[in-house]
Order: C-alpha cells, then sequence, then structure tokens
C-alpha cells in the first residue's frame, strides 16, 4: 500500500500545482494521458507511489491520469517536488518541448 500523505501535505501541494503550475500540470497530463487533446488538466491527488490529474479533452472526454513517480515510492512531502519535476522533465522529453531551468 502507497504511503499516505496528511491533509496538510496534500492541501499544500494540490494548492500548489493548481494556482502556479496551470501549465505543468497540463503539459504532464498531455504527456501521459492515453487520450489525445487533452486541453485541461488539475492535479487532484498525490500518493508515495504516483500523482493524480483529471483531464479534459477537447471533444469534452472526462478521464482520471494516474502517474507512477519516475524515481520510485516516496514518503516525505519534499520528494513531491522532485518527483513532479521528473515527471515535467520526461513530459517535456515526450512532446519535443524545451524545459525550464529549475531553482
Amino acid at each position: 500500500m502507497p504511503h499516505a500523505f496528511d491533509a496538510d501535505a496534500l492541501a499544500g501541494v494540490l494548492a500548489h500545482m493548481n494556482n502556479d503550475h496551470i501549465d505543468d500540470n497540463l503539459l504532464i497530463a498531455r504527456a501521459f494521458s492515453p487520450l489525445p487533446d487533452v486541453i485541461s488538466a488539475t492535479m487532484t491527488t498525490f500518493d508515495g507511489a504516483a500523482g493524480q490529474w483529471e483531464v479534459i479533452t477537447a471533444h469534452g472526454t472526462e478521464d482520471v491520469v494516474r502517474v507512477p513517480w519516475p524515481g520510485g515510492e516516496i514518503t516525505e512531502r519534499r520528494e513531491v517536488r522532485r518527483e513532479i519535476v521528473a515527471l515535467y522533465d520526461e513530459a517535456c522529453a515526450r512532446l519535443g518541448v524545451t524545459a525550464r531551468p529549475h531553482d
């Protein structure tokens, strides 16, 4: 069973991703969703095994995309950022987009 993060960790990460990284959510969803033409993505949850996004396509199809962390299972909040950055980098590579530098 994957590690379950507490409510504060979930709320903090999800607020940050859905307010400050809207474009990154969309990029990750487009790269990892089996559906074509994803036009909207919201990160809805995560655990020690993966992040999860709700997506909507140009045709109105809704789906949930669960993407495993590239580095494997995690158990600490600080590791979430590292894994989301890795997903972003992989999404850029898959889509042929130049990744921006990370702080």
